[in-house]
């Protein structure tokens, strides 16, 4: 139940990219005095985080300049890509899928199999379940997996139970079909019971958009949104996170007979530090083998994985055989962990627009 494994896939590449806008939480008067300032990055590990701030940059534009890079890096030619999967919920529109017009815009062949997949901070490890799902057989040979969320956008500038704790980011993972290659061991699961923790109520077909959505209401000191902004149940999800991750992450180790001691190092969403310092003292982890990027980025939803591992990994992933699991849990509510090995793979430095 849940576990799967796709055999002959490879993991070719990871690329990332950020907006070059920063905004400083130590100087966000949303948290605040500065002794809050410093209880809130003390409890949540974010220091800075980087916005796209009204600049017409979408998450499709940061996958963009992520999967361009990384195509010119693997020296591929765009017409071989066989499939295009996009992982966001920030579209560039409710209609049509993003990923056809990435397909266009990065010069992919006609015949190029182009799908959105509406998830988030569990939406890498579902996107790279999908994909290898597709590959493992051979009729794609190769395939990008696009992960990005321009979250800060969805968020209330007067909530200080959200809006401090996100940030932008997009990315760009390459696969290929290789026989015999040790391939993805995966585990995913949801919880639909959940869905009402991370949601933004208004804006869809459930609830269509009316004047009372913009509608501002203060639900106490300090977090101040509307209906078409992020609501975030904080304790709810703290509590499940720290539940089903860690038994994700030793049911996938126990189903496939994989030693945790083996692993080099395990990639956890990057939700805020106490709950993911949580879980790794649940699992006993070495702290070295658990790399953080959330004290320069936040939590940047569907791309925070790869994000990760581009900037604290990048020189192991180049030079070295590693032995990864990573684990994604959030909105849905939605969770999953998968096991990979990579040898040596393409990973440019982090691309800043």
């Amino acid at each position: 139940m849940g576990f799967q494994h796709y055999k002959n896939v490879t993991i070719r590449g990871i690329a990332a990219c950020v907006p070059s806008n920063v905004s400083d939480n130590r100087n966000l008067s949303l948290l605040g005095n500065s002794d809050q300032i410093k209880k809130f990055i003390d409890t949540t590990g974010v220091v800075t985080r980087h916005l796209v701030d009204g600049r017409n940059l979408c998450s499709s534009d940061l996958c963009y300049h992520a999967a361009s890079k990384l195509l010119t890096d693997l020296n591929w030619r765009p017409e071989e890509i066989d499939c295009l999967l996009f992982v966001s919920q920030t579209p560039d529109y409710i209609m049509p899928a993003t990923a056809c017009i990435l397909q266009e815009k990065l010069g992919l062949a006609n015949e190029c199999f182009a799908m959105d997949i509406s998830l988030g901070c569990s939406g890498w490890i579902h996107g790279m379940a999908t994909i290898g799902a597709l590959i493992q057989n051979g009729g794609f040979k190769k395939g990008l997996l696009l992960a990005g969320d321009t979250s800060t956008v969805t968020k209330s500038p007067k909530d200080k139970s959200t809006f401090p704790l996100f940030g932008d980011g997009g990315t760009a993972t390459a696969l290929e079909y290789i026989e015999g290659s040790s391939g993805l061991r995966v585990h995913t699961a949801t919880d639909g019971k959940g869905y009402k923790a991370i949601m933004i109520p208004d804006g869809g077909f459930r609830n269509f958009y009316t004047p009372d959505s913009l509608k501002e209401v203060e639900y106490e000191d300090g977090i101040v949104r509307n209906n078409l902004q992020t609501s975030l149940d904080g304790p709810g999800v703290f509590v499940f996170a720290i539940s089903k991750a860690p038994r994700s992450i030793t049911g996938l180790l126990e189903h496939f007979d994989l030693d945790i001691n083996d692993v080099d190092y395990f990639i956890l969403h990057q939700a805020n530090k106490i709950l993911n310092e949580k879980i790794r003292t649940k699992l006993r982890l070495p702290v070295d083998k658990v790399p953080y990027s959330i004290e320069e980025f936040g939590n940047t939803s569907s791309s925070s994985i790869p994000l990760t591992m581009v900037t604290r990994l990048r020189q192991q992933l180049k030079k070295d055989h590693c032995k990864l699991i990573t684990c994604g849990f959030g909105v849905g509510l939605s969770w999953g962990t998968i096991y990979f090995e990579t040898e040596k793979i393409t990973c440019p430095e982090l691309i800043m627009v």
